[in-house]
């Protein structure tokens, strides 16, 4: 699920990114690994070309293939295995990721992760 934040293109403005809401849902059952998780996307606008929002995941473990994108993680935590790589990442507050795009990657989140990302439109 995909909504629009309140940050105006054409003037200065904020929002608290751990606190804002989020809407979940269900993630689609053939991504699914374990639990029952449920995800969404909160959409804050563009720059440069680039799209920025806050990304949510909740209680599970799912598959993803990502596209270009840079992340900085606000609040939770998460298992990132890099499926071809057959490497594993753990992050948390504060950390910055680079998604390549066309990476298969498995996410193992206990209870949530939270992300600003900024990524190809």
């Amino acid at each position: 699920m995909s909504t629009q934040a309140s940050l105006p293109s054409d003037a200065n403005g904020m929002i608290t990114g751990t606190n804002v809401e989020v809407e979940l849902e269900a993630v689609t059952e053939d991504d699914v690994v374990t639990g029952a998780p449920s995800h969404g996307t909160l959409e804050l606008g563009s720059i440069a070309g680039a799209e920025v929002g806050i990304w949510e995941l909740r209680g599970g473990t799912v598959t993803d293939t990502e596209i270009d994108e840079i992340f900085v993680v606000l609040s939770g935590s998460a298992l990132i295995e890099f499926v071809e790589e057959d490497r594993t990442i753990e992050v948390g507050p504060g950390d910055v990721v680079r998604l390549v795009a066309g990476s298969r990657t498995r996410w193992t989140v206990e209870d949530h992760i939270r992300k600003v990302y900024i990524a190809e439109s």
